[in-house]
């Protein structure tokens, strides 16, 4: 199958110890990173849309979209509604001048709306006098704000106005501030849109600080929706039984509590919704997926932001978070500002209206057993000589892989391999040819019962599955059927308010999504 038109393959849950739970799988082959638009300058608008939902129901709201054609996307090409769910995401760059200048075409009963840049000291121009700042009236003049981006991070903006409603209803977004300066340590270029690279990144470090380099990044906004205030919104806002007797409201006077949400969001969708594309089609005011990736070793970038009114505890399985700041303030040591001094999370707090900066990364190491399924009778078994640190890197030996457009070019395929488990078997009495011992039997693949969610095997790499599965893998699939023959190890990522992996509580559904571990053998490409 080619890289670039890679679709749903077989995925089974797999245990792993009392601690993990993986999946190893192809999953849907859509990526994340950070998709938004360029500045400084902004025009935006305010109006309604409608939300699809897995359950098949499509949600009335209301959005920030694009008034105009943008300066630019980034990291790669893509579209900007007039309305979408969370608006477009505002991307510039410390020191810069910052201008947006919001017009209001939300329905004349919806009243007057605005924005609010919270860590920002903000000038606002325009419209009328709202209680917290300028309101752009439905219809008529813009409002301009303007400030200038001081500290680089992740922030939420939103509406400033009547906001129980306005921002349950779909109004806010987030705000990248990239470092003006690169570190020294931090290297490499990112990538302009539509590189052969899989560099994807807005930057190469999330502050102006050498301990926050990263390799990849992600942008993840959680909200929640209670249906119930979204359809007494679009009665009033569709009104046409104006009479003397019942005439239709002038204002939303839409009653916010008691509230009870039956959506729960990432990035505008819910799972499994969130695992499509990017500015996938059907999902036209909902642009932004969840759905990460990434190699061993690789230092991951989450930025989250709390949308929605409620608190939401995210674990993201497979590692601790190391939180780097809070709305743009980086947590550095009391006594020595070169050391980071944010903790790490087994489960991340995000709070309504506040956002946070962390690094991720997977490795393998600890789990007692080789990923990529090496065993020393395996005829391409190769190397695995330890770093200062225990893993098989250019320190001590190894090649990073490259690729030139989609293909590895060169480069060891256990690149990142923690060694310590090299040749350490998994499974106690293998299909394939994977060395007996370990302490975990796999389910046969050839056995029709186990069904098309399994792919095979519980191993990284291109080599991997035929030596643990056997040369006749079930048809339709599974990785031998996707040159180069690769094969992911998937974790859940999802919200620890088990309510909130829901749908309209039907469960495997809302806050939910998959993190792939991708062998450094696979290319990916963040604009699928």
């Amino acid at each position: 199958m080619n890289p670039s038109n890679r679709t749903w393959l077989p995925l089974r849950q797999v245990a792993i110890g009392a601690a993990i739970a993986a999946i190893t799988a192809l999953m849907p082959m859509a990526r994340a990173a950070v998709p938004g638009i360029t500045g400084p300058t902004f025009a935006l608008t305010a109006g309604p849309n409608r939300l699809s939902q897995p359950d098949g129901q499509e949600i009335y709201a209301w959005g920030y979209g694009c008034a105009s054609a943008p300066a630019g996307f980034a990291p790669f090409a893509g579209t900007c509604s007039t309305s979408q769910v969370p608006g477009p995401t505002l991307i510039v760059t410390e020191g810069q001048t910052v201008t947006i200048t919001l017009s209001n075409n939300l329905p004349a009963n919806a009243g007057n709306t605005s924005i609010l840049f919270p860590g920002f000291v903000v000038t606002a121009t325009g419209g009328v006098a709202g209680l917290r700042t300028q309101e752009a009236v439905p219809g008529g003049a813009a409002v301009t704000y303007s400030f200038v981006a001081s500290g680089p991070g992740t922030r939420a903006y939103y509406s400033g106005t009547q906001p129980d409603l306005q921002i349950e209803m779909g109004l806010y977004g987030a705000i990248v501030v990239l470092p003006s300066a690169v570190p020294p340590n931090c290297g490499g270029t990112p990538a302009a849109a539509g590189g052969s690279t899989d560099d994807y990144r807005l930057a190469t470090s999330a502050y102006d600080h050498p301990m926050t380099c990263y390799d990849r990044e992600y942008l993840f906004q959680f909200a929640e929706m209670d249906p119930r205030i979204h359809t007494q919104a679009e009665a009033v806002a569709t009104c046409a039984q104006a009479s003397s007797t019942n005439p239709c409201p002038t204002a939303m006077t839409i009653v916010t509590e008691p509230y009870h949400p039956a959506y729960f969001l990432i990035n505008g969708r819910s799972m499994p919704d969130d695992m499509d594309a990017n500015y996938a089609p059907n999902y036209p005011h909902q642009p932004y997926n969840g759905n990460p990736h990434m190699h061993p070793g690789e230092q991951v970038l989450l930025r989250v932001i709390g949308q929605g009114r409620w608190e939401h505890p995210f674990h993201e399985h497979g590692n601790h978070v190391r939180i780097l700041g809070r709305d743009g303030n980086l947590i550095v040591s009391q006594t020595d500002a070169t050391k980071l001094a944010g903790m790490m999370m087994f489960t991340t707090d995000t709070f309504p209206g506040q956002a946070f900066d962390g690094i991720f990364y997977w490795s393998g190491k600890g789990l007692n057993w080789d990923i990529y399924g090496h065993t020393p009778g395996n005829t391409a078994n190769p190397p695995c000589t330890a770093d200062s640190n225990g893993y098989f890197t250019t320190a001590s030996g190894a090649v990073k892989p490259t690729f030139t457009g989609t293909v590895m070019s060169g480069g060891s395929a256990n690149y990142y391999e923690w060694c310590a488990d090299h040749n350490k078997p998994l499974e106690a009495t293998p299909v394939g040819q994977v060395g007996a011992g370990g302490p975990v039997t796999t389910p046969d693949p050839l056995i029709m019962t186990n069904g098309l969610w399994f792919n095979g095997t519980p191993y990284l790499g291109p080599d991997a599955v035929n030596r643990s599965r056997g040369p006749t893998p079930l048809p339709p699939g599974g990785a031998l059927q996707n040159p180069p023959a690769e094969s992911g190890i998937a974790f859940m990522w999802h919200s620890h308010n088990e309510r909130e992996i829901t749908t309209n509580d039907v469960f495997p559904g809302g806050m939910l999504m998959m993190m792939l571990v991708d062998p450094w053998v696979w290319y990916i490409d963040e604009t699928l």
